[in-house]
């Protein structure tokens, strides 16, 4: 029999703010974290908006020593490193001296993202040898030095914040990242539950970082067409299930969990915020950038998660939905819901708070799982905000414009990521 998995610790940096019940206040009161992208100059772009973290220090976070090992961290790494600071702090293992370190390790979503794109692309630019259309190393080399901090090539690195994170802890047991797209941090969640159901740690911290508020990621998102070109309202931009949706918000962030073995943060006295049930994977194998029509990955991978959940249809109070407010997504979402709830799908309120936060990629799904376990805390629903013209393709209960008290007792949360990857996990109160 596999071992119960529960959280213990919660964290998270976002553009709604850097502290968990400043966010969750914020979220709950449907307020918007877009507003003219200000990282770099994007009045060009056909998108000019973004939902950046604002006025964000690492040094808030970690001592001067601490701070002083980790201050090269690139911008998604620093997230990553306060918000799984908070979340050590939250679950109490900062006062707690007995943990084992070998039994302790981390599992992240992480993404891709340069230190320092403006200088890292005039080296490029300048050390191309447009003759021999090749790269020329010497050059490359030469204007590097000059502008480029001796660490940048590493940084870029999607496995550097996990590797800040088990340095500044000590964890010496299993360490991972996976880049999963959109899907990213829900999948890093699922397997590090697993390796704790199976023996292979006690203690895990697990969510996702990502930071692509920068001009590649936005012109490979407007090439994409996939993000929302509302210049004239940017807090409004975002509007999962709406009729008038025209993308998505691209967005910054990280989530932090501290996950445990239930005896384990019982015999140390942890305060134990909900239960790890259930979790689904699968793929599309279908397109790099579209869902399935008929959303055979997404209905695969809820139902997956609610059978190792071992809960009814009936069970489940809500549905964080991916939701990120582009044409294709809400619409297949819509279906795959109808298509495993069936008849019961109009009675399961759901909600997008990407519609608030914007899509934090590979951090999305570790953050909307903290709602989540909020959500059961506090017995309230965040809403899906902008919501304002009903479409018939999305006819379920997307709990619009205000939040709502409910009896919430079992959640499931989605993620689907570019690449047809399909995420879902089912979280409980702990009994």
């Amino acid at each position: 029999m596999s071992r119960r998995v529960v959280v213990t610790g919660i964290g998270w940096i976002t553009p709604l703010g850097h502290d968990i019940e400043q966010t969750w206040r914020r979220v709950l009161n449907g307020e918007s974290g877009v507003s003219p992208t200000m990282i770099f100059d994007a009045k060009t772009f056909p998108t000019t908006f973004s939902s950046q973290v604002k006025d964000f220090d690492l040094k808030k976070y970690l001592s001067p020593e601490e701070y002083e090992e980790h201050k090269s961290v690139s911008r998604q790494a620093g997230f990553a490193v306060a918000a799984a600071k908070m979340a050590w702090k939250n679950a109490g293992l900062d006062q707690f001296g007995a943990l084992d370190r070998t039994h302790a390790g981390i599992y992240l979503g992480g993404g891709e993202g340069p230190l320092d794109f403006g200088n890292f692309a005039k080296a490029a630019i300048e050390g191309w040898d447009y003759e021999t259309n090749h790269l020329d190393s010497k050059r490359w080399a030469e204007v590097a030095a000059a502008c480029l901090h001796a660490e940048t090539e590493a940084e870029q690195d999607p496995n550097m914040a996990a590797g800040h994170i088990s340095t500044l802890f000590g964890l010496e047991g299993p360490s991972f990242n996976t880049l999963t797209a959109c899907a990213a941090s829900t999948q890093a969640i699922g397997e590090a539950t697993n390796m704790i159901r199976y023996g292979d740690a006690d203690v895990m911290i697990s969510g996702g970082c990502h930071s692509m508020i920068h001009p590649l990621g936005v012109t490979g998102f407007n090439l994409l067409t996939a993000l929302s070109n509302r210049n004239d309202s940017p807090t409004t931009a975002s509007r999962p299930f709406d009729r008038t949706r025209d993308g998505f918000v691209l967005g910054e962030g990280a989530g932090m969990l501290i996950l445990e073995e239930l005896s384990h943060a019982q015999k140390r006295g942890a305060t134990i915020l909900a239960e790890i049930v259930g979790y689904g994977s699968t793929a599309d194998a279908f397109r790099i950038t579209d869902i399935h029509e008929d959303a055979r990955g997404g209905i695969a991978a809820m139902r997956m998660a609610i059978q190792d959940a071992g809960v009814s249809l009936t069970d489940i109070d809500y549905i964080s939905a991916h939701g990120t407010g582009t044409a294709e997504n809400d619409k297949i979402e819509t279906k795959a819901i109808r298509g495993v709830f069936g008849d019961h799908a109009p009675n399961v309120p759901i909600s997008s708070v990407k519609s608030m936060m914007g899509h934090l990629i590979a951090a999305a799904g570790a953050c909307e799982l903290i709602t989540c376990i909020l959500a059961i805390r506090d017995q309230v629903l965040p809403p899906t905000t902008n919501y304002e013209n009903p479409d018939p393709l999305c006819d379920l209960d997307y709990i619009p414009n205000q939040k709502r008290e409910a009896n919430v007792r079992t959640c499931l949360s989605n993620s689907f990521g570019f690449g047809g990857q399909n995420d879902t996990l089912v979280i409980r109160s702990f009994e």
